[in-house]
C-alpha cells in the first residue's frame, strides 16, 4: 500500500519509471500497473470448493420452496454434520436470493384524502380507580396529507370505546377525512369481516373504512411514525396519575407538536390542516348513537353490569326494564327516558359503584316490606251488619 502510494506520488512529480522501479527495488512492469490502477492493490483469493459447496444446490432447492426455513431444519434435511455457524453463514448468503422482493411504493397523500387510524400503547402503565395498574390504548388519528395529529387513551380497544374515540378526535378535526384507513385491529374488523356497529358508523360518516392487508407497513407508516415518536419525544420525564391526567397532559403536547415543522412536508401540519379540512367531508348532521348500550331488568341488588363493572340503579325500579348507556366518561341509567341513576364510568376491572342515594332507598324499602301487615279493623266499610243477612234469607219473619 505505502509502495503504491509512493510510486504515484513519483510519477506525479514527473519521475522516470525506470528511475522509480530502480529507487524502490522492483520490476519497471509493477510501476506501470501502479500508475494505471485506479485503487490501491489488494489481494482476492480465489474462491474454491468448501465444505459446504455439495450441499448448496440441495439448499438453493429447498429455500426455492420455502424461503424462511430455518437454518437447523435445513442442515438436518440435506444431512449436514459440519460446524452449525459455518452452515448458517452460509444460508444467510443464500437466502436473499430466494427471498421474494416486495417493493414499497411511495404514496403520495392528497388533502382531505385519508386518515390514518391506529392504537399505540405507551410503554408506561397507567394508576387506575381501584389502585392498580395496567397498560392502556390510545387512540391516535393522524391527517395523512397535513400529518394534523389528534389522541386520547381510551379504556378498552372494544369495538364501543374505539368508535367512541374515532368521533370524539374526528370532532377535533371538525371535518370527515374521505377514507378512515386501519391495519387489521379486531375492534374494527378484519378481512372482509367488520365488527358490530363500525358498518353503521362508517355510513353515517359517510366516508370508507380501509383495512389493510397483511404486511403493508409503508400504507400506514404516518401514524406508525408518529407513535414512535411519541414514545422519544413526549414519554420521556413524565409521570401520570390517571388515565384524565395522561390525556391532560398529551392533549397539551400535541398542540405544540402540530406546530413543528415536519420534514418530509416541510411544512407544519397547522398550516395544512385547514386545506386539509377543506376537501373533507362535513360533520353528520344528526347524531351519532355510539357506546355502550343494553338492556337489562335489575334484580334484588339493584345493580346493572356494563364491561365488567357493576353500577347501582334505584331500588325502586327492581324488576323492571331500564335502558344502561355509556360513553367514555359517565354510565346512565333510564326508564321510560327518564334518567334513575347516573355514574362516572371507572376504567378498572371488576368494581362495584354505589351510590349512598341508593342505598337509603334500599334500606327504607327493605324495612317497609318487613312490617306486618295490619288486619281489618272495625267500623270498616267492608263490615255489614248481620240483621242483613236475616233479611237476605228471611229469617225471623213472625218471631214475636
Amino acid at each position: 500500500m505505502e509502495d503504491w502510494a509512493l510510486i504515484r506520488r513519483l510519477a506525479a512529480e514527473g519521475v522516470p519509471k525506470s528511475r522509480i522501479a530502480e529507487r524502490l527495488g522492483i520490476s519497471r512492469t509493477t510501476v506501470i500497473k501502479a500508475v494505471n490502477s485506479d485503487a490501491p492493490p489488494r489481494y482476492v483469493r480465489t474462491p474454491g470448493p468448501t465444505s459446504f459447496t455439495q450441499f448448496e444446490p440441495h439448499v438453493r432447492a429447498l429455500l426455492e420452496q420455502t424461503p424462511d426455513m430455518p437454518a437447523t431444519v435445513l442442515a438436518e434435511r440435506v444431512g449436514w454434520t459440519g460446524s452449525i455457524r459455518w452452515f448458517s453463514d452460509n444460508v444467510r448468503r443464500l437466502r436473499p436470493e430466494h427471498r421474494p422482493v416486495d417493493p414499497a411504493g411511495r404514496i403520495t397523500w392528497t388533502a382531505g384524502d385519508a386518515a390514518q387510524c391506529d392504537l399505540w400503547f405507551p410503554p408506561r402503565k397507567i394508576t387506575l380507580e381501584d389502585g392498580t395498574t395496567k397498560l392502556l390504548p390510545v387512540l391516535v388519528i393522524t391527517a395523512a396529507h397535513s400529518r394534523f395529529m389528534t389522541a386520547r387513551m381510551i379504556p378498552t380497544r372494544k369495538t364501543e370505546d374505539l368508535l367512541l374515540g374515532s368521533w370524539e378526535l374526528i370532532q377535533q378535526l371538525g371535518r370527515v377525512p374521505r377514507r378512515l384507513i386501519w391495519d387489521n385491529e379486531p375492534g374494527i374488523g378484519r378481512g372482509p369481516r367488520r365488527a358490530e356497529g363500525v358498518a353503521a358508523f362508517m355510513g353515517t360518516l359517510a366516508t370508507k373504512l380501509v383495512l389493510l392487508p397483511p404486511r403493508d407497513p409503508e400504507s400506514k407508516g404516518v401514524v406508525e411514525r408518529r407513535n414512535g415518536w411519541f414514545e422519544t419525544s413526549f414519554m420521556p420525564g413524565r409521570t401520570f396519575s390517571s388515565p384524565a391526567d395522561f390525556n391532560t397532559q398529551f392533549t397539551d403536547w400535541l398542540g405544540k407538536a402540530n406546530a413543528r415543522v415536519v420534514r418530509t412536508i416541510k411544512a407544519t401540519p397547522t398550516e395544512l390542516i385547514d386545506a386539509d379540512r377543506a376537501a373533507m367531508l362535513p360533520l353528520p348532521p344528526i347524531p351519532l348513537h355510539l357506546g355502550w348500550r343494553n338492556k337489562i331488568r335489575p334484580g334484588r341488588d339493584y345493580y346493572v353490569r356494563l364491561d365488567t363493572c357493576d353500577y347501582s340503579v334505584d331500588p325502586q325500579v327492581i324488576g323492571r326494564m331500564v335502558d344502561v348507556a355509556a360513553d367514555l366518561e359517565r354510565v346512565r341509567v333510564r326508564l321510560e327516558g327518564r334518567v334513575i341513576a347516573e355514574h362516572r364510568r371507572v376504567w378498572a376491572r371488576g368494581m362495584t359503584i354505589t351510590d349512598p342515594a341508593h342505598v337509603e332507598t334500599a334500606a327504607r324499602l327493605r324495612k317497609q316490606f318487613q312490617q306486618p301487615r295490619t288486619g281489618v279493623v272495625a267500623g270498616d266499610d267492608l263490615v255489614r251488619d248481620l240483621a242483613d243477612y236475616d233479611r237476605a234469607f228471611g229469617l225471623g219473619e213472625g218471631i214475636s
